[in-house]
């Protein structure tokens, strides 16, 4: 009983001090289609309004080296968003002070410099303590998707089938007209 105890003691408190000081906190639901977000426009909506399309969701940033990318995920929206891809992007502040605007002002943006007209949201945070609840289910390693892990930077991609699995991700130096990512966009959309 003692050997049992030395053993499992050290590792009971890794197990709290992990859920105390972690850095990201375990998501509440486990289908994409469960969370709420808040619009650019400060308006809830559900993600559940997106069911059967394909979704791309997008951390973004105004001020990064892949900032560009907004014209390559317009581009995609225009191209495919009649055959049900829909693009989401989510402005982030966790790289470098890369998106430090209001939403108002990350929306002027996007839309007088790329012409963005896909869905915006409002500013989130990726990763840290403060972790916006879809994207701790998006990066969690035990989702049910092979597809979790931290976000590196801006302009992560993560492709959504029209059942709401996550099926595939993409890092920000994958620019959203690559080969890669059209046939993977195409592929979901049969």
């Amino acid at each position: 009983m003692k050997k049992l105890t030395l053993i499992l003691g050290p590792i009971l408190l890794l197990g709290l001090a992990a859920l105390l000081w972690g850095e990201t906190t375990m998501p509440e639901h486990k289908h994409i289609y469960d969370y709420e977000v808040t619009d650019i426009m400060g308006l809830p909506r559900q993600l559940s309004e997106y069911e059967g399309k394909v979704i791309m969701i997008v951390n973004t940033a105004s001020k990064c080296g892949f900032t560009k990318q907004y014209a390559d995920l317009q581009k995609l929206w225009e191209t495919y968003g009649k055959d049900g891809l829909v693009i989401l992007g989510f402005p982030a502040n966790n790289f470098m002070n890369q998106e430090p605007g209001s939403d108002t002002e990350i929306q002027n943006f996007c839309q007088l410099n790329y012409g963005v007209s896909f869905p915006m949201f409002a500013k989130i945070s990726v990763k840290g303590k403060d972790i916006h609840p879809l994207f701790a289910y998006l990066t969690d390693k035990k989702a049910g998707h092979d597809h979790g892990g931290s976000i590196s930077w801006n302009f992560t991609k993560f492709l959504i089938s029209k059942d709401g699995r996550v099926i595939d991700r993409f890092a920000p130096t994958v620019n959203p007209s690559s080969e890669k990512v059209v046939q993977a966009i195409e592929a979901a959309l049969k």
